[in-house]
């Protein structure tokens, strides 16, 4: 018979998705609230409480490389109500603050390049910028505009669509980037726009 409402606790069972065939991979059993639980369901599902119900009763969902399962139970409609109202909301008129932003990806067609801030904030011996800093500078376009509040992320999601002359000006100074390999890509990749990722 299947639960109905919120457990008091849920035992969370965690295994790698990238197990192979013949490796051993210990499953690993964490204990969540249902707080927890749905805030990582909503990660996957977003805040439509019909998918997160589903989700929850399927007792199963796959984030990354990592499984989760617990016993499946059946959320009334008020309670699951009550949890999803305490997580954020997107906020539209938001303002984009540069220090709280955790990551940056250029993205194109065929392009995407994820930075984080530690990555992109390393400068090369002797230089006194980063590619961080340029970066920072360029969400300073008035074009910037929220797009959404992204649950996978925790994190508030600006957008800015590059014209071609600002996108070569950043494919440029790459070589601000500590990293050769990001400096590769970057100077190759045909990237229109950057995302930003800024936590409240």
């Amino acid at each position: 018979m299947i639960p109905v409402g919120l457990p008091s606790i849920v035992r969370v069972k965690l295994s790698s998705e990238d197990a192979g065939y013949l490796s051993m991979t210990p499953v690993v059993i964490q204990e969540m609230t249902p707080a927890q639980l749905i805030e990582l369901v909503v990660r996957v599902a977003g805040k439509d409480p019909e998918r997160v119900s589903e989700l929850l009763l399927r007792g199963s969902l796959v984030s990354g490389a990592t499984r989760f399962r617990w016993e499946g139970f059946r959320a009334e409609p008020a309670e699951l109500a009550d949890l999803l109202a305490a997580l954020p909301e997107a906020q539209p008129d938001r303002p984009f603050v540069a220090a709280r932003c955790l990551r940056v990806v250029l993205s194109g067609p065929y392009c995407r390049i994820e930075i984080s801030r530690q990555a992109g904030a390393r400068r090369r011996w002797l230089q006194r910028r980063s590619f961080w800093d340029a970066l920072m500078e360029q969400a300073a376009d008035p074009a910037l505009r929220y797009r959404e509040y992204s649950y996978k992320d925790g994190a508030d999601c600006y957008l800015l669509t590059l014209n071609p002359a600002a996108a070569r000006r950043l494919r440029e100074q790459a070589g601000l980037l500590r990293y050769s390999a990001l400096e590769d890509r970057v100077r190759a990749g045909g990237f229109e726009q950057i995302e930003y990722y800024v936590t409240r």
